[in-house]
């Protein structure tokens, strides 16, 4: 049967012709933007380890209605740019180097296409292994980056493997394909990675979960870190998942403030009810110490390898 005829009923779908003229309609855009240039500010990035409060942190942030923003992460535009697809499986890291003046422009007219021209908030797990690619980008970007205890990051991380979420897995097959050597995490339990491919997988694809979960957690936060160290103070703010439980209206107000927005009351009575609210997508309501009632003895394991960052970070691994 001739192409035009195979394609004809995708074409007579009313998601599939909604879906191309939406297609169309951002491509439009997006060479409109590339035409006139129109002003838009440099992004707030909300960054974090995955598992350590970043959706509580964006979706407050975003509550200000201060920011344009999408509603879901967007791994696979960033991975576009520079990604295991482009790097030869290298990682999903990005540093300074990486950076490209096209990449800035792509990023601008994807988000000018889809939210216009205002102020962006984009919250991407992913870029917490990108800050110093993305501060070349983005020389006046702000950093918004939340740190959780180890203990309890790689607790929930290791639920997030095994669980998934409510509305999918956090596997990456479904992004990048098949992986090019072999993966056998946990004795063959897992076959793809999950959460995000950090610099030097290779060597964990056959070690336990607690330790490839440990070892996320380390990458991540490391190289958050360290980056940090080439970002002007002004732009980069510093949260703690446990204040979320101890003084969740100070910690917020002191970001909107630093962010230049507005915290009213009604941003104050949302914050003072974060601790009650259920924002955990893998298992149950949010909690400190929630290792002790998961995984306590696979996080007991590895507990020797993640206690110096616990400390650098500010937290007790005896306590």
């Amino acid at each position: 049967m001739p192409p035009s005829l195979t394609s004809l009923p995708k074409l007579l779908d009313r998601e599939v012709r909604e879906k191309n003229l939406r297609l169309l309609g951002w491509r439009a855009k997006e060479l409109a933007w590339s035409m006139i240039r129109p002003a838009m500010p440099d992004p707030v990035f909300v960054i974090g380890c995955s598992r350590s409060g970043t959706t509580v942190t964006f979706e407050t942030i975003a509550a200000s209605g201060h920011f344009l923003h999408f509603d879901y992460e967007i791994p696979q535009f960033w991975n576009a740019l520079h990604g295991p697809l482009t790097n030869g499986w290298e990682s999903e890291a990005a540093d300074a180097k990486d950076a490209r003046p096209e990449h800035r422009d792509r990023a601008l007219a994807h988000f000018y296409a889809r939210l216009g021209a205002g102020p962006v908030l984009d919250k991407t797990c992913i870029n917490t292994l990108r800050v110093g690619y993305l501060h070349a980008l983005f020389p006046h970007a702000k950093f918004v980056f939340i740190q959780r205890d180890g203990r309890d990051n790689v607790s929930s991380m290791i639920d997030g493997w095994r669980l998934g979420r409510s509305d999918g897995g956090f596997g990456l097959d479904q992004f990048f394909g098949p992986s090019p050597v072999p993966v056998a995490i946990n004795a063959g339990e897992f076959r793809e990675w999950h959460f995000f491919l950090p610099p030097g997988w290779r060597d964990y694809n056959r070690a336990s979960l607690e330790e490839v979960c440990a070892y996320q957690w380390l990458t991540a936060n490391r190289l958050a870190l360290d980056a940090a160290r080439t970002i002007p103070a002004q732009q980069w703010i510093r949260l703690r998942y446990e204040d979320i439980f101890e003084h969740p209206v100070e910690m917020f107000r002191e970001a909107f403030e630093r962010l230049e927005v507005p915290f009213d009351a009604h941003m104050e009575m949302r914050c003072a009810s974060l601790a009650e609210r259920p924002t955990s997508i893998v298992k149950g309501t949010p909690m400190k110490q929630k290792w002790k009632e998961h995984n306590p003895a696979a996080v007991e394991r590895i507990l020797p390898l993640i206690a110096p960052l616990m400390r650098e970070m500010g937290y007790d691994p005896d306590d």
